[in-house]
Formats: C-alpha cells, sequence, structure tokens
C-alpha cells in the first residue's frame, strides 16, 4: 500500500515534509488539505487521520503519524536515505536534534507570526493587526534570526555541520514564511544568504521553487467567507498568540 502524506504546501512543515521524501526518490500519494478553505477543520476523513485535524499528517497502511519532526524521522528510518539528513555518529545527530528542538518555540513561532501578522489576518481573515502588534513581531524574528546566525550557522556551511541536515531542511521552509509576506530576511544577513543559496542548490532550484510556489504567491490570497472565518479564526488566534 502507497505511503499517503496529507498535506497543504502553505505550511512550513508540510514544505520540509515534501521537498524531502521528494529530493529522495521516496514514493508517496499526495493528499492535499487545503487549509483556506477549511478542510483541516471539517473533513470527516481527513479527522479519521489526524483528529487534531492539522497538517501534516502521514499514513503507512493502518499506521498513522501526526507531527512533523515525527513523520521525518520516521521516513529517514524507514527508507535509504543519505546519512548527512540525520547522521548516525551521536554527535553530529545531536546537533540536528539541538535544532529541532529548538525551533518548534522561536524560529516557527516567529516566521508564523509573521505571515499572520503581516498577511494573513488582514488579508485572509480581514481583521486589522495593531501596528505596535506587527512592529513587535517583526523585532523578535529579527532577535531569532541573530541567534539562528550566531548559535546555529556560525561559520559552517549548513547549521549541523559542513553538510545539508534536516535541521536546514526544516530552518529554510520556515523562513519562507516571512519571505512571502514580503519580509527581507536575508537582507543585511550575508552569511544567512549564502546558507540560504547552498540549501536551494542542495535540495535542487526546481524542487525548491515547486514547494514554495503557494508561500511566494500568499499576498494575492483572496479574503476568507464568513464560514470559513468563523470556523478559522479563534484557531489562529490561539496558534499565534
Amino acid at each position: 500500500m502507497c505511503l499517503e502524506l496529507y498535506l497543504d504546501l502553505l505550511s512550513q512543515p508540510c514544505r520540509a515534509i515534501y521537498i524531502f521524501a521528494k529530493k529522495n526518490g521516496i514514493p508517496f500519494q499526495l493528499r492535499t488539505v487545503e487549509l483556506r478553505k477549511g478542510q483541516h477543520l471539517s473533513d470527516d476523513a481527513f479527522a479519521r487521520v489526524n483528529p487534531l485535524k492539522k497538517v501534516p499528517a502521514l499514513k503507512d497502511g493502518d499506521f498513522t503519524l501526526t507531527e512533523s519532526v515525527a513523520i521525518l524521522l520516521y521516513l529517514v528510518n524507514k527508507y535509504r536515505v543519505p546519512d548527512y539528513w540525520y547522521p548516525q555518529d551521536p554527535q553530529a545527530c545531536a546537533r540536528v536534534d539541538e535544532y529541532l528542538a529548538w525551533q518548534h518555540t522561536t524560529l516557527r513561532r516567529n516566521c508564523l507570526r509573521a505571515l499572520w501578522h503581516k498577511v494573513m489576518l488582514p488579508v485572509f481573515l480581514g481583521e486589522q493587526v495593531p501596528s505596535e502588534l506587527l512592529a513587535t513581531t517583526l523585532a523578535e524574528l529579527d532577535e531569532t534570526l541573530q541567534v539562528l546566525e550566531e548559535k546555529f550557522l556560525q561559520h559552517k556551511a549548513f547549521l549541523a555541520g559542513p553538510q545539508i541536515s534536516l535541521a536546514d531542511l526544516v530552518a529554510i521552509t520556515e523562513l519562507m514564511h516571512p519571505v512571502g509576506a514580503g519580509c527581507q530576511v536575508f537582507e543585511g544577513r550575508p552569511k544567512l544568504a549564502a546558507w540560504r543559496r547552498r540549501v536551494e542548490a542542495t535540495v535542487g532550484e526546481d524542487l525548491f521553487r515547486e514547494a514554495h510556489e503557494v508561500i511566494l504567491k500568499v499576498k494575492d490570497t483572496p479574503p476568507a467567507d464568513p464560514t470559513i472565518k468563523q470556523k478559522m479564526l479563534p484557531k489562529v488566534l490561539a496558534m499565534i498568540r
């Protein structure tokens, strides 16, 4: 039975999983769950796969999995992928784990908030964001980028060492969220910009562009209809608080 991945490439972790599977030739059936249509909240078939009603989700026969890092590690362990993605060496592996543990409440949170405060709330859900809140959000993102450079990237080619790893894939897909919102996150950061170019080149520019096509057009998102807004707004506000 074919592996099924429930994704929407609007989502940062969905993009990481999509790129990883495609890059490593992992066969899967894409099950698109359109977040902007509220399908994650209203589709009963999807709710049986993930009762949390979030993407990404994986279904492999009778086995289901619903957290992005867990899905990436499952794919690493099940399929023969190059060791550099998640090294067997304990210290190299720990560096990847260190980044994956850090990013959940830092880079991911701030990139998500930047997108929603700058574009999705005012454009998609019609909720104005106070200028002071937006300024605070962007300042927090800038501080997190500084930590990403100084603590994790330093003077290395990639976040965990000389080769690409899951850490880089998770990080770059997060950073493309504020890029899609019009934030110049690489401007004035030559080390980070050079790292981005290395990640794109290693992944493959065509695959990188394909995975990020949705987010780079997100500013053109039409307003949600009132039913979708009513369902989504409380959950969005809880997610980005």
